[in-house]
């Protein structure tokens, strides 16, 4: 009860702090798709921008989904901070012909059960009106809820250009409701990926790249900005029965973020998001990373035929009032690995 009543505070605050202008650049308009996705990628703390080789790519750089030969599918359910706050993301990709792949994502942030306390303050001083004289007083019995969703879609393009260099697209649509208002939005995703060489591999990700416009139903427009996302990863093979790769990623932002963020250079703050993976005869993955929130997360995962199964925990630190719940994550991704659907020239 107490989180969502903070949880609604904030939503509120940022409402009405809105409302002083028509249209402003919203410095956390699109954070809650920043979170990440997929099991595999969550476990190494969202280092995957220079990985980029699997369905989930469609989120962290489009260029990435150049890299499937086979059609793939993707389902997470992930539960933040304990079951406060549910958050589902799907996706299927399928490569076309020699050097294109297409796919489509979704992903759905909800808070259910927020209590609603605006109407229920009660007017103590008896003069007919609820005013600062007033004791904060509720009723509880006229308290009631509501709900906050957010829904992004994404529609990749990826297009391998040479046998080193791919380069992708996404459009995403977005809708968010909170109480009676509701948003849409559209914005553009441009990435690329690149092999210097051999079990090396870069990528980058211009987020939002010509400014997401969030249109609320109150008439105040969000102005999401641009976020750069950087990385890259070594794979060390004949490791152990397996191979060992770790990754870094930074995510460039010019919304002077300041303390928010890990360092920062004037109003340009870096985030980093540092993960490793291990894997014993690509059969059993033990993960691990830190990111950018500052969590340090674990994962492990197992490849059956067809089918990867992946987990990533993540925990808040320590408060010395209130520590939040733990974050459990798990996702499965189906792989059709059959000659019929291998991708053309392959």
């Amino acid at each position: 009860m107490l989180k969502k009543s903070v949880l609604l505070f904030s939503a509120l605050l940022l409402i009405g702090t809105s409302l002083q202008a028509q249209t402003k650049i919203a410095k956390y308009a699109g954070e809650f798709m920043a979170l990440g996705v997929g099991g595999r990628a969550l476990g190494m703390g969202g280092a995957f921008v220079g990985i980029a080789n699997d369905v989930t790519t469609g989120y962290y750089n489009p260029a990435g989904l150049a890299n499937l030969n086979y059609p793939q599918i993707a389902l997470m359910h992930a539960e933040q901070f304990g079951n406060l706050v549910n958050y589902d993301y799907g996706s299927v990709a399928i490569p076309f012909k020699e050097d294109m792949s297409f796919g489509v994502s979704a992903m759905r942030l909800g808070i259910d059960g927020i209590p609603d306390t605006r109407y229920a303050r009660i007017d103590t001083d008896g003069n007919g009106i609820i005013d600062d004289n007033d004791q904060l007083r509720l009723d509880y019995n006229l308290i009631t809820e509501f709900s906050n969703q957010d829904w992004a879609f994404y529609l990749t393009f990826a297009k391998r250009q040479t046998d080193d260099f791919f380069w992708g697209v996404n459009a995403k649509i977005i809708k968010r409701d909170l109480a009676e208002g509701s948003a849409t939005g559209i914005g553009f995703d441009v990435g690329a990926y690149y092999i210097p060489m051999e079990n090396l591999s870069v990528g980058a990700n211009l987020q939002d790249a010509t400014t997401t416009l969030i249109s609320w139903s109150t008439g105040i427009n969000e102005l999401v900005s641009p976020t750069l996302k950087l990385g890259a990863a070594y794979k060390l093979t004949e490791f152990l029965g397996g191979y060992i790769m770790p990754a870094l990623d930074f995510d460039v932002r010019f919304e002077n973020r300041q303390f928010a963020s890990n360092f920062n250079i004037g109003p340009v703050s870096f985030d980093m998001h540092a993960g490793l993976e291990y894997t014993y005869q690509n059969l059993i993955y033990v993960r691990g990373g830190y990111n950018d929130v500052k969590q340090f997360t674990v994962g492990a995962g197992i490849k059956l035929p067809k089918l990867n199964i992946d987990y990533s925990f993540a925990r808040f630190s320590e408060s010395e009032i209130e520590r939040l719940d733990d974050s459990h994550r798990i996702s499965v991704m189906l792989t059709l690995e059959e000659p019929r659907f291998l991708r053309d020239g392959q």
